[in-house]
Order: structure tokens, then sequence, then C-alpha cells
């Protein structure tokens, strides 16, 4: 039938499409160059899905970035409403509201993949520099649509591994 669903496999991510499709966009490639320029030339990171329980992986990604010397701005709706913070960090309902204080260069998306088209549509709105969606978030339209805004994008990866890979120890200091 056309609405079967058939995986395809790619090096860098592994999702599932109906056959109905009627045409199939060249899948989203990381570049390594691009992950790197991310990384180096990123300082202030709004780190969506943050959490302030130490078993989830926003949470450790944030502490390990913070280590690094990133400045990172955990954005959660829930958190914010009441207040709270993470690793010492106040926490924002919004990228909206993070850009009231601070211009965003990344924005570290730890949402479903269903969820971070729009969380991609909110970082282009507001200006920031480069998406990142973690290990398992995959959108290749919402990755599309942030490359045509000029954006540069890092999809299913992660910077808490892909900044020991690359020999990164922070971002440049010329920034």
């Amino acid at each position: 039938q056309t609405n079967e669903m058939k995986w395809k496999l790619f090096p860098t991510a592994a999702f599932c499409s109906k056959t109905s499709s009627s045409k199939m966009s060249t899948p989203f490639r990381n570049s390594e160059q691009e992950i790197r320029q991310i990384l180096t030339t990123s300082k202030n990171i709004a780190l969506v899905g943050a959490s302030k329980n130490p078993s989830r992986a926003s949470n450790h990604v944030m502490e390990l970035l913070l280590e690094r010397g990133y400045n990172v701005i955990p954005v959660n709706p829930g958190l914010a409403n009441l207040n709270e913070s993470v690793h010492g960090q106040k926490v924002y309902a919004s990228l909206a509201d993070v850009k009231k204080e601070v211009d965003i260069d990344m924005v570290d998306i730890f949402r479903r993949s269903e969820d971070a088209g729009a969380v991609v549509d909110e970082a282009i709105a507001v200006g920031a520099k480069a998406v990142w969606l973690q290990i398992g978030v995959v959108d290749e339209d919402a990755a599309k649509r942030a490359r045509e805004a000029g954006l540069l994008v890092a999809m299913n990866k992660c910077p808490a591994q892909e900044i020991p890979r690359l020999g990164i120890s922070g971002p440049s200091a010329q920034l």
C-alpha cells in the first residue's frame, strides 16, 4: 500500500518515511567542518529541553558545555514558570525571552524529532547562527529550512561527543 512505512538508512541517520512521498530530497549530511565551526564560533548556547534531573542527557551536556567555557542558557517553559535554575543558570521559557538579554549563537535542541521543527523555526526567527539537533533528533525539513535561512546545522550528533573527538577546548578566544 502507499502508506507502508519503510526504513531509510543513511550514514548520519536512520528515519522512517511513508512510501507515498512524491519526491525524496537529498538527505541531510553533517559536515565535520561545519560542526567544528559551530563549536569554535558559538559562545552563547540556548539549550532547549533543559532539565534539572542529573540523569537526563540535557543536564549532563549542559554541565560539560559550561565546563568548556560556553555560556549555556537553559530553555524550559515549565521550569521558567517556577523561576528555577539549572547548573546555576536562570531558566528561560522561550528563545525569544533569551534573545531579549543575549544574542544566541547556537540552539541545542533536546526535544523529540516531531517537536524539533518548531524550535528550529523559532531559532531562525530570533536570529540564531546555528542549530544543533541532538542524537536521535532528526527532522530533514527543519534542517533544510535552517540551512536555507543561513544557519549552520548539525543533526543527530552530540556536542559532548564531538568536542573531545575534534579536540576542541571550547569557544575560540577571540569571541
